[in-house]
């Protein structure tokens, strides 16, 4: 029987120097709980060549198949401290029939709903719940517009730690199910993910919880930078020339240029090219995409945010300068798609290869077919798109009207081979 262990070294050891405030470089010193400086988020900031002495890529490489491989590259905990579901690599799945669809050559789909939660959510929430853990932390809150409560839920569970969750009144089911079920305490609320964020600050004081949302801790983006680690591992150290983020709260965006900057640093990378980072909006929540448009590099709230994608129902971004920093430095661009492609370009996906592609990715689909007709991205490039994750967390969005059989009467087969 095969179980799953936290594959950490037997005697802890960080490369971790400090903490820096990513508004002003103000710096921090590691090893105990931090939250933003003056409202904005921290940097995690490692001994980069200290790590290059101590580890090369290919010992990574040969290491197990997990989120942990890169160790090195996390803050270094104690081994007891560690809270995995056995997160392991997602696939990066070629998918020729959807390109040709788009005019795309080299598409390629990252399926992050592969994960334990469902969701890229397991990535941050398995390395902030095992920092929570670590600093002795028992009782966290967030906000969520939907698979990050549940993840939340899910890791704190695992971890022994008291959960509170709040979500907007009309977060999907699925969400609210699954983060009830794995025992958080869970509230609805009305109003957007902001009012959420909102309520669980108020608390801080009150009801002693530490705040995990979105950005207001430094370590989530190291769990989700480790996607951008292993697209560079997947394409064999050479990165892809564009990536498609559903972009809300941009932790994943940040973390995966975080995660390229640092490979470059490392000498891992075997072209210095890196790629151009778009930043997928829906047109009912543009805030990122307004402000990249106006050439800002703030984003103002965006008014009655609204769209079916929830995960990118987010009016305003605590990260939204590292957001938009990211996209400019990568020479990349921020695009808002209409609300009506979402679904439509979801269900193109999901018939043309199989991968249970989520709304937010469907706007990543409908994106990259936008950006191809107008010759930003070249037929030949190779592009990724994030699927955030799993379609089966959507069922309201896409309810089939199907024929009915009755086995009594006569069946109709020509009717059914022409439907």
């Amino acid at each position: 029987m095969s179980v799953a262990r936290p594959p950490a070294p037997s005697t802890p050891h960080s490369f971790v120097t400090h903490l820096e405030s990513a508004i002003d470089g103000t710096r921090f010193e590691p090893g105990r709980p931090h939250t933003t400086h003056q409202g904005r988020p921290l940097w995690v900031r490692y001994d980069l060549p200290a790590v290059q002495a101590a580890v090369s890529r290919d010992e990574v490489e040969a290491r197990e198949p997990s989120i942990w491989r890169w160790r090195e590259l996390l803050p270094g905990v104690r081994p007891s401290s560690v809270v995995t579901l056995g997160e392991g690599i997602t696939p990066l799945l070629r998918c020729d029939r959807l390109g040709r669809r788009l005019g795309l050559d080299n598409l390629f789909i990252k399926d992050e709903s592969q994960l334990p939660t469902g969701s890229f959510k397991s990535r941050g929430q398995a390395i902030a719940i095992t920092m929570a853990r670590e600093f002795g932390i028992t009782r966290v809150a967030i906000p969520t517009a939907g698979n990050a409560g549940g993840a939340l839920a899910a890791y704190a569970a695992r971890a022994g730690i008291e959960a509170y969750v709040f979500m907007p009144a009309d977060t999907p089911a699925v969400n609210q199910f699954e983060a009830s079920l794995a025992g958080a305490r869970c509230y609805l609320v009305d109003g957007l993910i902001d009012d959420c964020g909102a309520i669980v600050r108020a608390g801080v004081e009150r009801l002693g919880w530490f705040d995990l949302s979105t950005l207001r801790e430094p370590y989530r983006i190291e769990g989700k930078k480790t996607m951008g680690l292993e697209l560079a591992q997947q394409f064999a150290w050479r990165l892809p020339d564009v990536i498609l983020y559903p972009t809300g709260g941009g932790t994943g965006l940040i973390g995966m240029w975080k995660a390229f900057d640092e490979l470059r640093q490392l000498g891992w990378l075997d072209s210095g090219r890196m790629p151009r980072i778009v930043a997928v909006q829906s047109a009912g929540c543009a805030p990122i995409v307004r402000a990249f448009d106006r050439g800002e590099r703030f984003a103002e709230r965006f008014p009655a945010a609204a769209t079916i994608a929830s995960g990118i129902r987010v009016p305003v971004a605590v990260g939204d300068f590292m957001i938009l920093d990211a996209v400019r430095a990568s020479g990349g661009t921020a695009i808002a798609v209409a609300e009506e492609r979402i679904v439509d370009s979801m269900r193109l996906a999901v018939s043309s290869e199989g991968i249970p592609v989520c709304p937010e990715a469907g706007a990543c689909v409908a994106a990259a077919a936008t950006l191809r007709d107008r010759g930003w991205i070249a037929a030949d490039e190779r592009v990724v798109i994030l699927n955030c994750g799993a379609a089966q967390k959507y069922p309201h969005l896409a309810v089939p009207n199907l024929p009915r059989i009755d086995p009594a009467t006569r069946v109709d087969w020509e009717s059914i081979v022409r439907r």
